[in-house]
């Protein structure tokens, strides 16, 4: 018997019980698609993360004080005092592989605009601080270097502190604000960010030179943390080195004793997420491919139901000369092609839904093309290992005693 005459007579076989074998395809489509679709929202997933986070600033490295225990009580980190202007002027000058460092130092108060107000958070900091968080200037000027020295009472505000304390005002550039009854001057408009990753509001924030901070909001000289930016992300390993040596340096630090910062950088915390990300698209993977398994299980039972409702076809089939291995491909054949075409369906189900839930929820929907290969594999390997046995069991029938089957 040719494969094309194999083909025929197998699809002939499944269109006499049409129900029966959509029935038994429902198993393979509801696991392929679950597949897809969980494999397709982990990859979606981690891609939006990854661009989530490397919006938060190119090759970012952050370094911030490490809280530490005295009198069996933790501190906080911003409560330490370990970080210093001098140590953000040794990584400028000494890092090669950093290209921009900023201080950093923040409080939280109320800003105050006629009858408006809203509860904010200030950041000091050095104008590189936006080219370091991927930060531009929408409408007028960043802080300069001059306003750095001179403790300049000047502010760039972001578009959620703009709306709210400027409602009426069609341009807030030039008007004075109020933080914690410190004045200051707007002198630019970030441009929107919108939400992070992590959920916070990336317009709500206000930004003036950091030496303002440190003398008329907090009344403090050290700085509640460092960010700096890499050359490149392949550089970012090595630079977190280099400030880590730098700052023992600067800080005395013996080898063998515990560090009084912490330094880390976007390339961590990218891998990090992606890292959870995998593991909760495995687990869910593997609780989809479940279906398979079930769907496989109702192949086998539908094919043993086959064998005995035509055993008496098999054993004419088998006394008129026809051939045990032939017998053995048909049965195998039908097994895969009930498997593989509910692939199929499965695969175009997978794919539309994940399409619709990646406009549902907004997501830039990445199909993974291995999810595709892989149900397809999955498909005929779970046809042939299900439909193996029933087909086996067909092909050894006794040809006398199949005849005589009621």
């Amino acid at each position: 018997m040719d494969f094309i005459q194999l083909i025929k007579i197998s699809f002939k076989a499944i269109l006499i019980n049409k129900v029966r074998a959509l029935l038994t395809m429902l198993g393979i489509i509801i696991g392929v698609c679950s597949v897809i679709v969980m494999l397709t929202v982990g990859e979606s997933s981690k891609k939006g993360i990854t661009s989530n986070i490397s919006d938060m600033g190119s090759n970012l490295i952050m370094i911030s004080p490490k809280s530490n225990v005295q009198t069996g009580v933790r501190l906080d980190a911003s409560a330490t005092q370990s970080l210093l202007i001098e140590d953000c002027r040794a990584i400028e000058q000494q890092v090669a592989l950093v290209n921009a460092v900023s201080p950093i130092v923040s409080g939280s108060g109320q800003a105050i605009y006629g009858a408006s107000n809203w509860k904010v958070t200030l950041f000091g900091s050095a104008p590189e601080y936006l080219l370091i968080r991927n930060l531009k200037v929408a409408d007028g000027v960043m802080i300069t270097d001059y306003d750095v020295k001179t403790n300049a009472k000047v502010a760039v505000i972001g578009r959620t502190v703009l709306e709210n304390l400027f409602p009426y005002e069609a341009n807030p550039i030039g008007k004075t604000i109020r933080f914690n009854s410190v004045p200051f001057k707007v002198i630019g408009i970030l441009e929107a960010k919108g939400v992070s990753t992590f959920g916070q509001d990336q317009d709500d924030i206000i930004i003036a030179p950091y030496t303002t901070v440190q003398k008329r909001i907090l009344g403090i000289n050290h700085l509640h943390s460092i960010v700096a930016s890499a050359i490149s992300e392949g550089a970012a390993e090595q630079a977190v080195k280099q400030v880590v040596d730098i700052l023992k340096d600067n800080h005395k630090i013996q080898d063998g004793k515990e560090n009084d910062f912490e330094v880390s950088s976007q390339k961590e915390l990218i891998d990090t997420f992606s890292s959870i990300t995998e593991m909760l698209t495995l687990l869910l993977v593997t609780i989809a491919s479940i279906s398979l398994v079930v769907g496989g299980i109702g192949i086998m039972n539908i094919m043993y139901v086959s064998v005995k409702e035509r055993t008496r076809e098999i054993g004419l089939r088998l006394a008129v000369g026809g051939r045990a291995v032939d017998i053995l491909r048909q049965f195998l054949m039908e097994s895969v092609f009930i498997s593989f075409t509910g692939g199929l369906i499965g695969i175009v189900c997978g794919v539309l839904i994940s399409l619709l839930v990646g406009h549902i929820v907004g997501w830039q929907v990445v199909i993974p093309p291995q999810a595709i290969l892989i149900s397809f594999a999955v498909c005929t390997l779970t046809g042939v290992f299900f439909g193996w046995y029933p087909a086996r069991k067909a092909s050894g029938l006794d040809p006398i005693q199949a005849l005589r089957y009621e």
